[in-house]
């Protein structure tokens, strides 16, 4: 058992000072609000945050960051790039450059990952060996980098939608896909979850899964947590109209796909027959702010959604940047200027999106908060540093930035500690990995 003392700590009924807590087999106990410090208490100076969840990451598109940006272009021609990157990796690329991303996510205060994961087989769409090696990699990787993972394994079967129907697969899209939902299934049942790892399913996109696999899909999964890409962009709205004759959400509520164990990534360009979808299932609505302004996709109903019912919860998608804080600041700054107005969502409300509700739209429901009997993750972050001094503690998410994480804590363990991560140097790692990735181009 490990007793902590913080100054600050944010509690389920929002910030509280003078904050006393066990930890006893990764999970909190006894945690009393204005308690002394006493001797032997670890003493936590700053603010103590629930761990923060990243509830939507494709890891290898981290090898893009600050090289997309010479010719302009949109999201599709960013898509190209993209799958170039796919051309080149292996298992063992693959779990270098993850492990080197996840260590980064850690070093920034997130303690769960949802890995979108969609690279299943080898450049030619053969399986593995190991079938699941891919998969597998991505598991190894958050385990070593120190964070817990919901492996969301994708659905994949069709290269697109026009007015015309679904396209064939391309070469690229060959990896992605296998085949029919039956051996999706049966490929994703050798995945076993264990005690920082869950197993969970996507549909990658009503463009890139037909109606028909989307009823199955809906079958297949029952009962566990399912993530899809919804209304990105208008060009996917406009496409499933033609075709279709309805949005991709109501596609997805027609094959019974949402409810509470569904999460919505982007959710940006909705009807507001839409809204009231996602909000009357309570499913999930993921933003993912640094993404969604960086492909110039556009910015989603947040406030919509949340009067509506649905949940929120934030992402960092393609990680044009890993800071939390950007995702967390991102969600409000983006209503503001939608909107013309300040205070679109209190401080305790970005806090649960980017805590307790992004745990649970990823499977992990004793988690992102601290309290009694839930598992210890937790994040410390400095009051004192050029970005952080002088702002209120529960004020502290509009000033801070992934510079001010002191200490990350998952299940107990400290795997970041003065702002260093257990593996050593996160930078040297990174650009191993993403050298390594580069010279197979």
């Amino acid at each position: 058992m490990t007793t902590y003392w913080a100054e600050h700590a944010w509690l389920p009924t929002g910030l509280a000072t003078d904050v006393r807590f066990d930890v006893v087999d990764g999970v909190f106990a006894g945690v009393h609000r204005r308690a002394r410090a006493e001797a032997g208490d670890v003493r936590l100076h700053g603010v103590v945050l629930p761990g923060l969840a990243n509830a939507h990451s494709h890891a290898f598109h981290r090898a893009l960051r600050g090289r997309t940006h010479g010719d302009g272009g949109n999201f599709w021609t960013w898509r190209q790039q993209m799958y170039a990157v796919t051309r080149h990796l292996t298992p063992d690329t693959y779990l270098a450059l993850a492990r080197a991303v996840f260590a980064e996510m850690v070093l920034s205060g997130t303690t769960v990952v949802g890995e979108f994961h969609y690279l299943h087989h080898d450049l030619a769409g053969r399986p593995y060996a190991d079938p699941n090696a891919m998969g597998e990699a991505v598991i190894e990787a958050a385990r070593e980098a120190g964070l817990r993972l919901t492996l969301l394994d994708t659905c994949y079967l069709a290269g697109g939608l026009s007015g015309d129907g679904h396209l064939p697969l391309d070469d690229v899209q060959r990896r992605f896909t296998d085949g029919d939902v039956d051996r999706w299934a049966a490929r994703v049942a050798a995945l076993s979850p264990d005690a920082t790892t869950r197993i969970g399913a996507a549909v990658h996109s009503v463009r890139a899964v037909p109606r028909d696999d989307l009823r199955a899909m809906a079958e297949v999964t029952r009962g566990r947590i399912v993530h899809a890409h919804v209304s990105e962009q208008p060009a996917e709205n406009l496409a499933t109209q033609m075709f279709y004759g309805a949005t991709p959400t109501e596609l997805l509520d027609e094959a019974g796909l949402l409810g509470d164990r569904f999460s919505a990534v982007h959710a940006t360009h909705l009807s507001d027959h839409d809204i009231q979808l996602l909000g009357g299932s309570s499913s999930t609505a993921c933003f993912c702010p640094t993404t969604e302004r960086d492909l110039a996709d556009g910015i989603g109903p947040a406030r919509a959604l949340a009067e509506a019912g649905a949940r929120l919860s934030l992402g960092s998608d393609q990680h044009a940047v890993i800071d939390p804080f950007e995702e967390i600041r991102g969600l409000e700054m983006h209503e503001r200027l939608a909107s013309n107005e300040r205070g679109r969502f209190t401080p305790d409300e970005l806090m649960t999106a980017a805590s307790v509700d992004g745990y649970r739209s990823l499977g992990w429901q004793d988690a992102g908060l601290i309290a009694d009997g839930a598992a210890a993750d937790f994040v410390v972050v400095r009051t004192d540093t050029v970005n952080t001094a002088g702002a209120k503690a529960g004020q502290i998410l509009y000033s801070a930035t992934r510079s001010d994480v002191d200490t990350v804590v998952v299940g107990g363990q400290v795997v970041v500690e003065s702002g260093r991560h257990r593996l050593g140097d996160v930078a040297a790692m990174l650009g191993k990995a993403l050298s390594d990735v580069r010279d197979h181009q």
